[in-house]
């Protein structure tokens, strides 16, 4: 990995990080700007943290944002019945939420998501994590299952995505190689 992990402004970096997620994700200019207002919203929530995965020539490879979860938060409310059937709804408090990682692709299968993931939530003070993932047999889900991942509910529907997600939890510190 020739990225360099540090604390990011998100505000000051949204744009950047935006078409980090664009590449990664496969957004486009409507989807990254409503994005966008969500992303600038985030930042506003206490303790909401953010890492950057720099290269040396100073672009932006990858970023990592999250927060204390809270049940009143949109994210919340819409797993919280999915995880209640699955008798896993505990796992909404005293949690750290990965709220988006992406990587640019020039940059994955290099270790940046791994080194993002798991310095973030190294400071958080919450004794475990949760996050949201297409509900597939993806690289990503596999490189959370190997941090500690397990899946705690699956075909998860959120009222915009046109594919299911699976809500994933993990006791921290993360496991390590």
């Amino acid at each position: 990995m020739d990225a360099v992990i540090g604390p990011l402004d998100l505000a000051a970096h949204v744009d950047e990080a935006l078409a980090v997620q664009a590449a990664a994700f496969g957004l486009g200019p409507d989807e990254v700007a409503v994005r966008r207002q969500i992303v600038l919203r985030h930042m506003t929530h206490p303790g909401a943290r953010a890492f950057g995965a720099t290269t040396p020539g100073g672009h932006l490879a990858g970023f990592v944002y999250g927060m204390p979860n809270d049940r009143a938060h949109w994210w919340s409310t819409i797993v919280e019945p999915y995880l209640r059937a699955q008798g896993n709804d505990a796992w909404l408090d005293d949690s750290f939420v990965i709220t988006e990682l992406h990587v640019h692709p020039a940059h994955q299968n290099l270790g940046v998501g791994r080194a993002l993931i798991t310095t973030i939530t190294d400071g958080a003070a919450e004794p475990r994590s949760i996050l949201s993932a297409i509900d597939t047999d993806s690289p990503a889900r596999g490189l959370y299952r190997s941090l500690g991942y397990r899946d705690l509910a699956r075909q998860v529907l959120f009222p915009s995505a046109p594919k299911p997600y699976a809500v994933m939890g993990a006791p921290l510190p993360l496991l390590r190689r």
